[in-house]
């Protein structure tokens, strides 16, 4: 019987709590430091590693943090998740993002079908819509070919997607599998729209619309302002486009669409990549192979999720010594750091993800929490963020928790030797440096050179980025959060907070406002 208890309630957490503070800088230095990089590292998905010899945990953390995941039963849940329960409390709904690739469980009945089947069909429509575009098959009015694939949407429906794209892009081009340039139009300043709408050849363009309601204002006004500039140029926009959107939607069934995929309320934006709503922009782009690989990894990487040893669960283990130092050791934020360039867009979808997940300042059944949750989410690729703001991830009177990534060969296949060294060389040289700078600092007689490390992280390491390693990178992030989640007691799938701009948003345009609501929209020349 599973049991939903706030953290500060457990008998783990209290003993935790009591634990002697590990000395970071004297753990991580000499030998006994060589010995721990060997000693705290543990496979994932894709021969990805979860490697957290420089987090401030030691054996007696660690075995405070299985007691801690035992109690709160936190295997029992996910298992509870992918099995078909509710745990969208919120909203009641089941959270299903994990059998858009691959069946974890028993299979799951729902609206009189099988959603695996469900969402299993639906890729294959992309798969099947994306060669016929690739084979020439679907063209525009004149017979040519679409070369360019344009996504429109907002939050979940880009960030995820836009991240996996670039993530992928220079992988395709050097594989020789990159079928469509893929663009994004997302925020509903019109700058960002003619941006990509000027730079593009509009007559060889395909757009995707993804909206789940069919009523998103931003992704419906971005939706127009492309069918203008279509129609602009003599092109008839239904020949241009289609749809993600849920079956019940106004987009569903529109002549206004070459063709429409579905997904359903089971899964939300920021989980949405590997549904439809990532799946037919990467499938135009990459090639379903190509995509089907990504989902490949992903599922191999939620199967490491359901072992109950937390050695052998990384995003587990992630999500527990997270919860020590945002708990226990008292850390407000988390900088994700990937050495990788490919990966420049992956901060700004954890930062939704984690953020829209956990900032919750309830738990499941709407009372309030005594306790932190939900860290602050921010990050930039090594080694630019080096070069902004690491002197206060060195030197500030925050300590900030840092996730690096980093790969061992490039993607592009390309590099230059200069001073001895290539350049991968470099940038793996850099992140290693970093990691032990931050743990054990320098002293100096100078107060304004010394460094008193301490600042703890851990690190991804894989070979090279491909389908395979980001499907799993994606998933050990997502099975991240919703672990923290069920450790702070919270329901991690619904979103309530980003809903009142929205209605605060509907009345200004309606010029229904009063007070300094009405202050600022004067203000604005609304």
């Amino acid at each position: 019987m599973i049991a939903w208890k706030n953290l500060d309630t457990l008998a783990s957490y209290k003993k935790l709590s009591a634990l002697k503070r590990v000395n970071l800088p004297d753990a991580m230095s000499g030998e006994k430091g060589a010995e721990r990089v060997k000693k705290y590292s543990v496979p994932m998905a894709c021969g990805l590693s979860y490697n957290f010899a420089a987090k401030a945990v030691d054996d007696e953390v660690l075995a405070a943090l299985s007691e801690l995941a035992a109690e709160q039963q936190l295997t029992e849940k996910f298992a509870a998740l992918y099995n078909g329960e509710m745990i969208n409390t919120g909203e009641k709904r089941l959270v299903l993002h994990q059998l858009t690739r691959g069946q974890l469980g028993g299979a799951v009945m729902a609206d009189g079908r099988n959603k695996r089947d469900f969402y299993a069909g639906e890729q294959a429509k992309a798969a099947a819509f994306a060669n016929k575009v690739h084979a020439g098959e679907i063209t525009n009015a004149s017979g040519e070919k679409f070369t360019t694939v344009v996504q429109i949407g907002i939050g979940g429906s880009d960030l995820g997607p836009r991240a996996m794209y670039l993530a992928l892009e220079n992988w395709a081009r050097a594989n020789g599998t990159l079928k469509m340039d893929a663009r994004f139009i997302s925020n509903v300043d019109p700058d960002d729209a003619a941006s990509v709408l000027k730079t593009i050849d509009l007559k060889h363009s395909l757009f995707v619309l993804v909206s789940k309601s069919g009523t998103t204002l931003e992704t419906l006004t971005n939706e127009s302002f492309v069918k203008d500039a279509l129609k602009n140029a003599g092109l008839d926009p239904a020949k241009h486009m289609v749809a993600v959107t849920s079956e019940t939607s106004p987009l569903a069934k529109s002549s206004d669409y070459l063709a429409a995929f579905f997904m359903d309320d089971y899964i939300g934006g920021r989980y949405s990549s590997c549904s439809c709503v990532g799946g037919v922009v990467l499938s135009l782009a990459f090639g379903p192979e190509v995509f089907a690989r990504f989902l490949d990894g992903a599922h191999a990487e939620d199967l490491t999720s359901k072992e109950t040893d937390i050695l052998k669960n990384p995003a587990l283990l992630d999500a527990l010594i997270g919860v020590y130092e945002r708990n226990v050791l008292g850390y407000p934020a988390t900088a994700v750091l990937p050495y990788s360039q490919a990966l420049s867009r992956f901060p700004a979808h954890l930062q939704q993800l984690d953020m829209e997940s956990n900032g919750k300042h309830v738990n499941r059944f709407g009372e309030s929490v005594d306790y932190p949750t939900g860290p602050i989410i921010f990050g930039e690729p090594g080694t630019n963020g080096q070069h902004s703001f690491y002197q206060l991830l060195h030197q500030g009177t925050d300590i900030v928790p840092l996730q690096f990534v980093g790969f061992r060969r490039n993607q592009a296949g390309m590099d230059v030797d200069i001073q001895g060294s290539t350049s991968q060389q470099k940038l793996c040289a850099n992140v290693a440096a970093q990691i032990m700078a931050f743990a054990c600092g320098k002293s100096d007689e100078n107060p304004n050179k010394s460094f008193e490390g301490g600042r703890p992280s851990s690190i991804i390491i894989g070979e090279q980025l491909t389908p395979e390693s980001l499907g799993a990178l994606l998933a050990h992030f997502e099975n991240k959060v919703m672990f923290q989640g069920f450790c702070w007691n919270l329901n991690s799938f619904d979103q309530e907070g980003v809903q009142l701009g929205k209605v605060l948003a509907k009345r200004v345009l309606a010029h229904d406002t009063d007070g300094a609501l009405k202050a600022y929209s004067d203000l604005l020349d609304i």
